[in-house]
């Protein structure tokens, strides 16, 4: 079994753009017609991350301090330190792993977990 996608909600997707495409780095993909806005993000191997732009049921839930104990997705990145630089330049708020791995925790714009792992 493979993952195919993991789908995300969104408020507003120029701002989610920003951070998806300026701050991590990824490229747009084309997304089937559907009955709302998103955009699609391709990643490795066919997988990809759909972002929809619908009201998020959960925004007036607290969260967590440190993502690592949130609902989240795990990217595998070659170079965590780039990433690291943009948050920072961002002023995006960011927790390294607790773990011990080389690993951060951020969230986008609408408050969802993004976990950023340093490839072996």
């Amino acid at each position: 079994m493979k993952m195919a996608h993991i789908a995300l909600l969104v408020s507003n997707l120029e701002r989610a753009a920003e951070f998806y495409e300026g701050i991590l780095g990824l490229s747009r993909i084309a997304r089937a017609p559907l009955a709302f806005d998103g955009l699609w993000y391709g990643l490795d191997e066919g997988q990809e991350i759909h972002l929809m732009l619908l009201d998020n049921p959960y925004a007036a839930c607290s969260k967590p301090a440190h993502g690592g104990r949130d609902n989240h997705i795990a990217l595998q990145v070659d170079q965590l330190d780039i990433i690291r630089q943009r948050l920072d330049a961002a002023a995006i708020p960011f927790t390294a792993s607790k773990s011990g791995r080389i690993a951060l925790f951020c969230r986008d714009p609408d408050g969802n977990t993004i976990e950023l792992m340093q490839a072996a």
